[in-house]
């Protein structure tokens, strides 16, 4: 019977991380599903669904010679696979603002309360040390009008942030 795994690895960005970890995952008879593999700073993360015969000790034992040698952490999670699921974002919000603690807790509650389910988040920092920008994407799911969205972006008086709100026209073929 297959097993499916959340795999998640984290350590210092170096070269060869995605290689040799996912060369292993294939040497031990695993197949990849979705994955996720960013940069933060000077840090790596994966993330990625793996389905194979082995139990998640032995998946873990798979890779901790890799995350041992590149100074990684791994993780090792049973989830269901799910694969082909997807619910499609119709909703893409751009923020740019000075960076300040907070800005992820307002502008997110603020589109849930609103009706927005985000599927996906990424966020920057850019700019200097002396005037940081904090930059963020996000795409979500609602039923709501985007004008809603909008509406309670305005209606929640974010200072010093640009916030848009966007639809995304989605082609299904």
């Amino acid at each position: 019977m297959s097993n499916w795994y959340m795999v998640t690895l984290v350590g210092e960005d170096r070269h060869g991380i995605v290689a040799q970890v996912t060369h292993a995952l294939f040497e031990g008879g695993c197949h990849l599903g979705e994955a996720s593999m960013i940069r933060l700073g000077g840090n790596f993360t994966i993330m990625l669904m793996a389905r194979c015969e082995l139990e998640s000790a032995q998946v873990e034992k798979l890779l901790q010679p890799i995350a041992d040698e590149l100074g990684l952490r791994v993780h090792i999670d049973p989830i269901r696979g799910h694969l082909h699921e997807h619910r499609i974002p119709n909703v893409r919000v751009t923020v740019f603002g000075a960076d300040r603690a907070g800005i992820i807790a307002q502008v997110t509650g603020t589109l849930a309360d609103a009706g927005l389910d985000i599927l996906t988040l990424e966020s920057d920092v850019g700019g200097s040390e002396e005037r940081p920008l904090y930059i963020m994407h996000l795409e979500g799911l609602t039923l709501e009008p985007i004008e809603a969205m909008q509406l309670a972006i305005t209606r929640a008086g974010l200072k010093d942030i640009d916030v848009r709100v966007s639809a995304i026209d989605t082609v299904m073929g």
